[in-house]
């Protein structure tokens, strides 16, 4: 009887484990989930920003200012 009680207990912790590293994956998901949509948002505010820069067009044959 005993070896089922220990086989019982070791079962018990491994699935403590399981829980406590699912739990932690879970966390690094999230966390990274978050920061790709930021990433993403970010990503999406700069090529607005490239397109206003290609939309302007400088004005023929005038020469750049630091001449």
């Amino acid at each position: 009887m005993k070896s089922i009680d220990k086989r019982l207990e070791e079962l018990e912790m491994r699935l403590a484990y399981q829980d406590k590293t699912i739990s932690d994956l879970n966390d690094v998901i999230t966390a990274q989930w978050k920061k790709i949509e930021a990433l993403e948002r970010q990503l999406l505010r700069l090529d607005e920003e490239l397109r206003d820069i290609d939309s302007m067009e400088a004005p023929p044959n005038q020469k750049p200012p630091h001449y």
